[in-house]
């Protein structure tokens, strides 16, 4: 089939300091089978797709919280519905233990995710004695959020509760902005001063020269690709303090469920639990350095 170009390009500036940027190659979606064009800011280091599909009702509908849409390795709406079988667990398990390890946490926390797809992650934080959770997901996931029951605030509501969060998660979100800075900048108007955003994203720095073979480069969804440093900067300006806790409580969770969906497995099982998971998290880690990615305190 022959490849289909996407919606016209944006200014080829850097989108986070205003720099010239480069084009680092391109990359043809399997999904949609548009043509995108990676383009890198030789002085942030920020890298990004130039010309991202914006019609986010088609990008973001059922099919993609159902793992057929755009990234398939997803599947949120399963995960959320059977949470005592996904692998997904581990993720959420090591948010918790990572957040707490940061801050204290109890059923006094109000707690923000921000991005929470199917809501998997609230519910689990309800369970676990955070009754202060709730969730922000626009579009199609909304409706289906309200009818689960499952704690959401509204853009509405989100944009009338400057301050009032103690932490904010924004798990594998910022690759999926077209203006990251402005997500961070409406990440902290919702934060107490002092309060904390965990969030998680792929570390490109290990693939500064070599985008086009980065498996995290989904370029329907993924858009916006970070180094730990360009991060920071971008933290700063949204008026945070940057961090880098690096490997702590939690991470070898996280891996472990990142590596098990990079290997399309979504099912906890016996056989997967005899990995040494500490040890293989901590090796992982030092080749993709997902821990190295910084977190951020509102000042």
């Amino acid at each position: 089939m022959t490849a289909i170009e996407s919606d016209a390009p944006l200014e080829p500036v850097c989108r986070l300091c205003g720099g010239e940027s480069v084009l680092a190659g391109e990359v043809t979606s399997r999904y949609s089978h548009r043509r995108y064009r990676l383009r890198r800011c030789p002085s942030c280091r920020f890298a990004f797709v130039a010309n991202p599909w914006l019609d986010m009702e088609a990008i973001y509908d059922e099919a993609y919280y159902r793992g057929r849409g755009a990234d398939s390795l997803v599947d949120y709406v399963t995960e959320t519905e059977h949470p005592d079988t996904t692998i997904r667990l581990y993720e959420w398990r090591g948010i918790l233990a990572r957040v707490a390890g940061l801050v204290p946490v109890s059923a006094g926390t109000s707690w923000l995710d921000f991005g929470c797809g199917a809501g998997g992650l609230v519910q689990f934080l309800l369970e676990a004695g955070v009754p202060g959770a709730v969730g922000f997901e626009p579009g199609w996931a909304s409706t289906w959020l309200e009818r689960r029951s499952i704690p959401v605030v509204s853009q509405r509501q989100l944009d009338q509760s400057a301050g009032h969060f103690d932490v904010v998660t924004a798990i594998e979100v910022l690759e999926h902005a077209v203006d990251p800075l402005a997500e961070l900048k409406r990440i902290r108007s919702v934060l107490r001063p002092g309060g904390l955003l965990f969030l998680t994203t792929g570390n490109a720095a290990p693939f500064r020269d070599r985008l086009t073979t980065w498996r995290y480069v989904t370029p329907d969804v993924h858009i916006s690709f970070f180094e730990p440093e360009t991060l920071a900067g971008a933290l700063r300006s949204a008026g945070f303090l940057p961090a880098f806790p690096g490997f702590g409580p939690g991470w070898a969770d996280i891996i472990r469920f990142k590596t098990l969906k990079s290997l399309q497995r979504h099912r906890r099982t016996a056989i997967e639990a005899l990995v040494p998971w500490p040890v293989a998290a901590r090796l992982i880690d030092r080749r993709l350095r997902l821990s190295a990615q910084p977190i951020g305190w509102a000042r």
